[in-house]
């Protein structure tokens, strides 16, 4: 009872010192981020992780804004964390898996967007991501038909989303990976 007291006691004057509370804290870095001011925004997530660093969503929110600002190894951090908290949330592990392909982390990506791929069906983005670290893995043999079943599952998908550019970019890659393994069509 008295530890519970003293928690609840030390969360108000934390809330109190800052003058808002962590959901607070929260808003105003979503407000932030959508405006496009995310070292704000990472200012206002860290406040609400600080008063409730068990928030997997402020963490998830803490490694989007950090990844806008390029600031890649805190992003993953972040990530991790939010993933570490709420495993089951597929779209931090996605977005984790850029970030380590961004870091050229080819194994901790293939990783993350394995487990995404299988549990959540029709995410263009974690196939596209998947094939192209397994397309950037060298620390084994080439998983030419991962990258290639990927990536073409990628291309299918964000064409079925009407996202076009997507669809273009990761057929361009699709068929550089073809010409590299000498693959005209996926057997």
């Amino acid at each position: 009872m008295r530890v519970g007291l003293f928690l609840a006691l030390f969360l108000f004057q934390v809330s109190s010192a800052w003058g808002l509370s962590p959901e607070q804290w929260f808003q105003e870095g979503n407000r932030f981020s959508s405006e496009g001011q995310f070292e704000k925004a990472v200012e206002a997530y860290e406040k609400s992780i600080a008063a409730n660093a068990l928030s997997p969503v402020a963490h998830y929110n803490l490694g989007i804004a950090y990844k806008n600002l390029r600031q890649l190894s805190k992003a993953a951090t972040s990530l991790e964390k939010s993933v570490e908290l709420e495993p089951v949330n597929m779209d931090a592990r996605v977005t984790l898996g850029n970030v380590y392909n961004m870091q050229e982390r080819w194994s901790d990506a293939i990783g993350q967007l394995n487990i995404v791929v299988h549990r959540k069906k029709g995410d263009a983005q974690a196939h596209g991501n998947l094939g192209w670290a397994f397309y950037n893995y060298k620390e084994g043999p080439p998983f030419k038909k991962m990258v290639l079943l990927n990536l073409a599952r990628a291309v299918e998908l964000f064409k079925e989303q009407d996202q076009v550019q997507a669809a273009e970019a990761t057929q361009k890659i699709l068929e550089e990976a073809r010409n590299k393994f000498g693959v005209s069509l996926i057997q």
